[in-house]
């Protein structure tokens, strides 16, 4: 019998704006689409985080034992710089200034995108369409909109009719605006006179000579609008209707919006039961801006090349941090509260090899069965990572206490800890224990002396002026995985598994 019949999880339905108990379209499985990255720059830790809060979900689902197909897209065309129907596509603008192919890019920054999550720990989807891999589908699902009568062509570009759509239907049900103060608040735009409405949105745009990605359409050279590619990928991979669809909460209106329309335009049904939306990260207490030097990358934060931090931090410890925080939280990274989230993921994973050691008794004073269940209420509450740390603290408490001789555990409550508490950490949460990449090269303590005096060594030549020796040693160190950092208080490294 699977876990997930013993359970009750609940989900907060953006749609609604309530936590609803989750109840999946079929039995035992479960469809979930994922908006991706527009791959035209490094990944940020907001993309990070909203990554990080899907794998989580993705992690306890199929820890319930749910049949989970996650979908998530690599959007590598149609995002125009402005998010709406002007502007340089994103990827072809970066190809201009780097002189190189547009798909170039969207390599480039797929690799990065890849590598960073892979990190993080973070699992791979099922699926990982593209939406240049769909334009065909996309095409199609332009000329079901337009036989239905909600999407009309003006001199190559096609528009989605959104007055006409919100006769039948509600246009702004999930962002919760209203369709009269749209139009109020809504300008004409230069370039965009064609449209019926201000409102409409493009489903397909009309090439210009300079613009670099173009396809062959029945209503001339193009290219897709952003919002229709999710609409397309998510009912061709999961179907017309299917369970969870995930995003930054950014992308709730219009990416999302858009999406719901498109999706009853085409299909003549919600295409979601459950929409969940991840919130923003901070810096400090501010907006993330580069412009502002407010800003951290995900490789700065393992290196510690930022002015904003003061020392280096492992993967783990930085996912740790974000699931400190419920998913639908404002998160604010600062030092300190990394700083702070390392010393308790260290007492956290000391607290499972002591748990191992510890003399069995023949009673317990503490009910592990009930702290057990505690664990998986909190998960259930719409994937509540802080109280599920929270308890596992409470069982950090009460190992430390029984390793003192001041509490008892019996061998069955000792064999549940170890079971619960290694679920959680590592195939909920997602985490790793840093000994565990070292075991296959000896004492990690002892590695880390050899590498801090061969540091040591390199320091004695480069004040010799001895850089030749200095450069050897760096390379060297390189060639086994660690990366130097010199910085005004010394040089760190940091350990690539």
């Amino acid at each position: 019998m699977a876990l997930y019949e013993h359970q009750s999880l609940k989900i907060y339905n953006s749609i609604s704006g309530e936590k609803e108990i989750f109840q999946p379209l079929t039995e035992g499985y479960i469809g979930m689409y994922v908006c991706g990255p527009t791959v035209y720059s490094n990944v940020h830790l907001g993309n990070c985080r909203t990554f990080i809060s899907f794998d989580l979900v993705f992690r306890y689902l199929k820890h319930l034992g749910y049949k989970v197909r996650y979908v998530r897209n690599i959007t590598d065309a149609g995002h125009l710089e402005n998010d709406g129907e002007e502007g340089e596509d994103r990827i072809a603008k970066k190809a201009k200034l780097m002189e190189i192919e547009p798909m170039e890019v969207v390599q480039k920054y797929s690799v990065d995108f890849h590598q960073i999550l892979e990190k993080f720990n973070n699992l791979p989807p099922s699926i990982e369409p593209t939406a240049t891999g769909h334009i065909i589908e996309q095409i199609e699902t332009i000329k079901t909109i337009i036989d239905k009568g909600l999407a009309y062509e003006v001199d190559g570009n096609v528009y989605f009719d959104v007055m006409k759509y919100h006769e039948s239907q509600h246009y702004g049900k999930l962002s919760g605006r209203k369709i009269e103060d749209l139009i109020s608040n809504t300008r004409e735009l230069s370039g965009q006179t064609d449209k019926k409405n201000p409102q409409d949105f493009a489903l397909w745009k009309k090439a210009e000579p300079q613009h670099i990605m173009r396809w062959t359409s029945p209503w001339g050279v193009g290219f897709p609008g952003w919002h229709l590619e999710c609409t397309v990928m998510s009912s061709k991979y999961l179907g017309e209707q299917f369970d969870i669809h995930g995003g930054g909460m950014d992308l709730k209106f219009p990416h999302h919006e858009c999406e719901i329309a498109q999706g009853q335009a085409s299909n003549g049904k919600d295409p979601v039961n459950y929409w969940m939306h991840a919130n923003m990260l901070t810096l400090n207490g501010k907006k993330m801006s580069k412009s502002t030097g407010n800003n951290i990358l995900p490789r700065e934060l393992f290196t510690g090349e930022n002015e904003n931090l003061s020392k280096s931090y492992t993967p783990p410890v930085v996912r740790f941090f974000m699931l400190q925080a419920n998913y639908r939280s404002i998160l604010d990274f600062s030092d300190e509260a990394l700083a702070a989230a390392e010393k308790g993921f260290n007492k956290l994973m000391e607290s499972l090899t002591t748990l191992e050691t510890i003399k069995a008794s023949d009673s317990s004073d503490f009910d592990v069965s009930a702290w057990k269940d505690k664990c998986y209420e909190a998960m259930n509450d719409d994937f509540n990572s802080p109280i599920l740390i929270a308890h596992l603290f409470e069982a950090v408490k009460q190992i430390n206490l029984a390793k003192a001789g001041k509490l008892n555990l019996n061998q069955q409550s000792i064999d549940v800890l170890i079971t619960t508490m290694k679920d959680f950490i590592f195939e909920v949460m997602g985490l790793e224990d840093p000994g565990e990449n070292s075991k296959t090269t000896g004492s990690t303590n002892d590695f880390e002396e050899l590498i801090q005096f061969l540091i040591d060594m390199r320091s004695h030549a480069r004040l010799n002026k001895d850089f030749d020796t200095s450069d050897k040693i760096r390379d060297k160190l390189l060639d086994m995985n660690v990366e130097l950092k010199d910085g005004k208080t010394g040089t760190t490294f940091q350990i690539h598994s």
